[in-house]
């Protein structure tokens, strides 16, 4: 397999489809219980939003929680200590732009947003995932213009298991997750999500769809086909079945693993593993 467009945009699309996911609503994922450690996720079919906070619906898989050990503890350090060297110089996101980290919808409203790394996102997608390079960077939009960087979105093969994963980052440390079931309405192929198209090929024809499907940039209003609460990363679909019967097309998972980590607001690696922005 070779890096290409699709696996090249995977992060930074998931990003902005599921920041405007949050339209649709959920229930904070806070105190969550993921203790299991069976190797499956205790939460598998739940899924969210990416943003200020990690949201919990029917679409989302996550990695269980495992028992800290030193040695967990310890490369915790050790990574935000690394990013806190690499990542100093994107500071500025003009650097991070002139390097290649390019915003994703800035003009779309975001809690936090998503500047990906095109040819680094494929790289993790082939799992190539070096905590020095990540795939993406994460801003918070400042009060009077600009961004400030708060941290980085690293990705993994959808196949990586939790061994893989817990070798890049400890899963007693963070939650990977991966989206799941996932519910696209006719014409809207998996190559329009990759590419953040979120209208797609079609037109306004689906059925049942009293809230259309157009809204004002800039406004926290539901856009293209998210615009029918069915479809999409927190649609109401969440089956093959149901899918299958209003004419969808159904993908157990759409991009592979991923996590987010914030390795500047405090030395405690809860918050610096959090899956809340600080």
């Amino acid at each position: 397999m070779k890096p290409n467009l699709k696996a090249a945009s995977l992060a930074a699309t998931c990003a902005v489809l599921l920041t405007v996911a949050t339209m649709v609503g959920a229930h904070d994922m806070n105190g969550m219980d993921m203790s299991d450690d069976s190797g499956q996720s205790s939460n598998s079919g739940a899924m969210g939003a990416m943003g200020k906070h990690m949201m919990i619906g029917d679409h989302m898989t996550m990695t269980p929680t495992r028992t800290q050990t030193p040695a967990d503890a310890q490369r915790g350090e050790e990574i935000i200590a690394t990013m806190r060297r690499v990542l100093t110089r994107y500071q500025d996101s003009e650097v991070a732009v002139a390097a290649g980290y390019i915003p994703y919808m800035p003009t779309v409203p975001q809690d936090v947003y998503h500047f990906a790394n095109r040819a680094l996102t494929a790289d993790e997608y082939l799992g190539d995932v070096s905590i020095e390079r990540p795939g993406a960077l994460l801003f918070e939009r400042k009060t009077f213009g600009g961004y400030k960087l708060v941290g980085a979105m690293y990705s993994a093969p959808a196949n990586h298991t939790l061994d893989q994963l817990d070798a890049i980052i400890p899963l007693s440390l963070t939650h990977w997750h991966a989206h799941t079931n996932i519910c696209l309405p006719a014409g809207v192929t998996e190559q329009d999500v990759m590419n953040g198209d979120i209208r797609g090929h079609f037109s306004a024809s689906i059925p049942n769809n009293p809230m259309g499907f157009s809204a004002r940039a800039g406004t926290r209003m539901r856009f293209g086909y998210l615009a029918d609460p069915r479809f999409g990363f927190a649609g109401t679909i969440s089956s093959a079945a149901d899918c299958e019967a209003v004419g969808g097309n159904f993908h157990p998972q759409i991009f592979g693993w991923m996590v987010h980590v914030y390795p500047f607001h405090s030395d405690d690696l809860k918050v610096a593993f959090s899956t809340e922005a600080p």
